[in-house]
């Protein structure tokens, strides 16, 4: 089987969020990808400067127009933030000083340097006055996702309404410690009918038991499964990068930021989400293939 990813930070060595990646290390790791059963992938960068990101996106839309397997494997991009929440713990690992309210102006600037290839933004329903921003995008059929983020219901809803249709890596990005009750989770659980929700069975980021009872609030048509990979993907413990900054693998490839408690990424292949799948939660190969192949092609509109 074959696998669609739409958050692949890096593997196998090369970080696509540095700004130094350069065209060998971008072929390599989709190499590494497609050995691992990835088909295609939307390659992920995280909050920068938005002169960073564009940069980033600039370099990645040359090497890929240059390179046939990158063309092949690189569907699109991805872009995780800065529009996001600068509060500990829903900042996760994304550096809080370059976080930026959702403006319309930084997106254009994002969508031109994306050549055209921005498949996904991950924003803050909450960090998007009126929801305008996501309303621009969704116009603009870039799919539109919450993470890292603590709306309120009233604003989720009204994301909703103005053309979010995902949320990104649910039961994450948020702190280790939050209300019981009154949460982001519950909330974007509570929406599922109306939302793609996406998740990371690591079984790091999610106990499996916890994510067997998301999957049965969900239901698996509105279910989405992802690596969230980091160039430590494919490599032993050790210390990283991710967007120029270091990460910490322990010796069960969980990925931390040093000295915090908040994940920064995953080390997970993608057979290895495959095989977790099967089992940790019983799904049957064309369980797998809805849930890590056609739903995210789906959601993104690329099927």
């Amino acid at each position: 089987m074959a696998f669609f990813d739409l958050q692949v930070n890096g593997y196998g060595g090369t970080d696509f969020c540095s700004d130094h990646m350069q065209a060998e290390a971008f072929h390599s790791a989709c190499e590494s990808l497609a050995g691992d059963g990835i088909e295609s992938f939307l390659a992920t960068i995280i909050t920068d400067s938005v002169d960073g990101l564009t940069g980033k996106l600039e370099r990645m839309v040359k090497f890929r127009a240059e390179d046939p397997l990158i063309e092949k494997m690189v569907r699109g991009f991805h872009v995780e933030g800065p529009f996001i929440s600068p509060l500990e713990g829903y900042v996760g690992a994304h550096p809080a000083s370059e976080v930026r309210p959702a403006n319309i102006e930084d997106a254009k600037r994002l969508i031109d340097a994306g050549g055209g290839l921005i498949r996904l933004i991950t924003l803050a329903p909450e960090c998007d006055e009126g929801a305008a921003t996501t309303r621009f995008l969704a116009e603009e059929g870039i799919t539109v996702s919450a993470g890292h983020c603590d709306p309120s219901m009233q604003t989720l809803e009204r994301a909703i309404d103005a053309g979010l249709s995902m949320v990104t890596h649910l039961g994450n990005g948020c702190p280790v410690t939050i209300n019981r009750h009154e949460n982001f989770i519950q909330r974007a659980l509570s929406l599922s009918d109306r939302l793609w929700l996406c998740f990371i069975p690591d079984g790091a980021h999610l106990p499996f038991f916890a994510l067997h009872n998301y999957l049965k609030v969900v239901g698996l048509e509105r279910t989405i499964m992802t690596t969230d990979a980091i160039m430590a993907a494919g490599l032993g413990p050790g210390t990283y990068e991710l967007s120029g900054a270091p990460v910490e693998i322990d010796d069960e490839g969980v990925a931390r930021r040093p000295g915090s408690q908040n994940l920064a990424g995953s080390t997970i292949r993608g057979h290895e989400v495959a095989r977790n799948l099967r089992d940790y939660l019983g799904m049957s190969e064309a369980d797998v293939d809805l849930v890590f192949r056609a739903n995210p092609l789906r959601a993104l509109r690329l099927d």
